[in-house]
């Protein structure tokens, strides 16, 4: 991968990033999707944002390589802070767990409310980010399932437009699976969930050889996600 040729994965990502004012990344992995997206006259600005001094190091190597060191800013910083006294009109958090990518979003409210739009890509765990969306106000207005080396990803955007994909008879399971991504049902999503069905399969037989009291919820929740699955892959 070169900051001309992204991934699958930051393709979709960056499919959805606004096309105006200033990206910020978080995790920005070498700035590979910063200075794509600011090379390529998609963003005006972007910021490149990195917990630790070495990946800090490789980012501020590649935006020299690209000569975009006016347009391109790397930031020290722990999630969201990287934000502080700037703006952003994009924030891209990906390539971590979905209960990271909360927590960033949690422990960084404050940077928040500028932004317009999130773009966020889970590497397992997505119903933690759509739940998180949900319960501060965010609305997930699309999303996305890309395979790439054998690994299903889910990219998710929203904004603050006040839609509701969510029905009150299929909450729990649209919350696990995606609303759009049901209705989508394409083969990374298809295949991802196939795999996973097959898993919960197995954890079932082995709950029910150890049954005890404790095995009894998991059990419930087991079947209720095994019921789901069909009928979704039917």
């Amino acid at each position: 991968m070169n900051e001309q040729h992204l991934s699958r994965r930051l393709e979709k990502v960056a499919e959805y990033v606004l096309h105006e004012g200033t990206i910020a990344d978080i995790g920005s992995d070498h700035a590979y999707l910063p200075v794509y997206l600011v090379g390529n006259g998609i963003c005006e600005y972007a910021i490149a944002g990195e917990v630790n001094e070495g990946p800090l190091a490789s980012a501020k190597e590649k935006i020299r390589q690209n000569q975009l060191q006016d347009k391109v800013e790397a930031r020290l910083g722990n999630g969201l802070e990287v934000l502080e006294g700037r703006k952003a009109d994009t924030v891209v958090v990906a390539g971590m767990g979905g209960p990271l990518i909360a927590d960033i979003l949690e422990n960084g409210q404050s940077y928040l409310p500028d932004v317009k739009r999130l773009v966020l890509q889970p590497n397992i765990a997505a119903d933690h980010v759509r739940r998180w969306l949900y319960k501060n106000g965010w609305s997930l207005i699309e999303e996305a399932a890309v395979e790439e080396e054998g690994h299903v990803y889910e990219v998710l955007c929203a904004d603050r437009s006040g839609v509701n994909p969510y029905s009150k008879d299929e909450f729990e399971k649209q919350m696990w699976l995606g609303p759009y991504l049901m209705k989508q049902r394409n083969a990374a999503f298809m295949s991802k969930w196939k795999k996973e069905y097959d898993q919960l399969l197995r954890i079932q037989a082995q709950l029910q050889m150890a049954e005890n009291a404790r095995t009894f919820e998991r059990q419930k929740e087991m079947k209720q996600k095994l019921t789901w699955l069909e009928e979704v892959l039917a």
